[in-house]
């Protein structure tokens, strides 16, 4: 495998924070994108690349297994693994003292992954048993609107120049991520495909609130309604519903309608429940007749007293 200088693709730093990566990351991505570059095999190369470093030097636990290992960063693990082990054996050998050096290493970790062919790498034989690697995971990002998770849908993602195409299902949430198997990096001697994780952000379209399964709304109730009761029709989710408001209702009196909610996430035909606030509205801009009327009737709530 060839060794790629994943800083030098993204044009920063080997000391460049979180924050810095991902602001070179998205420049790059936005210059390079296929979308933009039809046609172009340079920048769908480059745009390949863009995307494999961000993947390895966003990730803290691949990044320092990258800056350690370089191009066998994916091997780390096995290596590391290899170590020890090697370490534990020459000091049973040596009733205790270690004595370690690379040319031992080597020869331990091509017994243990396939001999060293002339030109080639530790994971090459001559038919000694080669130790499967999984491919390289990869991570991407999307952005919907909460409406359009109120139902599953197809949306299509471009990862390292592929486009793939998948099913999002209905109640999907902010920042959850969700894994497609076998859409990553191709696996080593024969090992399977890494697998494509993607993470959502839900943006409000709506004047719904959305908490957990649930949705929240305020309802605005005109004073006479509620003072003589009753039918509205208010919007839900999906369409608009007939409410029944008791004579003398008070202002913040809450409504549940159950299964008017959100869609569960993975449970078809399952749904959250949807949550109503009436909020009173003063009438304004009175008639003379109107504020007449009131008048009487506040003499009437007099005589009451």
């Amino acid at each position: 495998m060839e060794y790629i200088d994943y800083y030098k693709v993204l044009g920063i730093s080997k000391s460049a924070d979180e924050k810095e990566i991902k602001k070179a990351y998205r420049r790059l991505a936005r210059k390079y994108h296929p979308d933009l570059n039809k046609g172009n095999p340079e920048s769908e190369k480059k745009f390949k690349e863009i995307n494999e470093a961000n993947e390895v030097l966003s990730n803290p636990d691949n990044r320092k297994k990258y800056d350690q290992h370089g191009k066998d960063w994916k091997h780390a693990d096995d290596i590391e693994k290899a170590r020890r082990q090697q370490g534990q054996r020459r000091s049973s050998n040596s009733g205790g003292q270690q004595s370690f050096n690379e040319e031992d290493y080597s020869s331990f970790f091509e017994s243990m992954f396939g001999g060293r062919q002339a030109g080639g790498d530790a994971f090459s034989g001559f038919g000694q048993r080669q130790t499967k690697f999984k491919g390289q995971d990869f991570h991407a990002e999307m952005t919907l609107k909460l409406s359009d998770v109120y139902t599953t849908q197809k949306q299509t993602v471009t990862v390292n120049g592929k486009s793939i195409r998948f099913s999002i299902p209905a109640g999907v949430t902010d920042q959850q991520t969700i894994k497609i198997k076998g859409y990553g990096g191709p696996g080593a001697n024969g090992g399977p495909s890494g697998d494509l994780y993607i993470k959502f952000t839900i943006t409000n379209d709506t004047d719904f609130v959305r908490k957990g399964d649930d949705l929240y709304k305020e309802i605005p109730l005109d004073l006479y309604k509620a003072i003589l009761g009753g039918e509205i029709i208010a919007n839900s989710f999906d369409g608009k519903v007939k409410l029944n408001v008791n004579p003398e209702t008070p202002n913040g009196t809450k409504i549940k309608l159950k299964g008017k909610g959100f869609p569960v996430y993975k449970k078809e035909k399952s749904y959250g429940d949807l949550y109503l606030t009436y909020s009173i509205k003063m009438p304004t801009s009175l008639t003379d007749k109107e504020k007449e009327l009131f008048t009487q009737l506040s003499n009437l709530r007099d005589e009451r007293i």
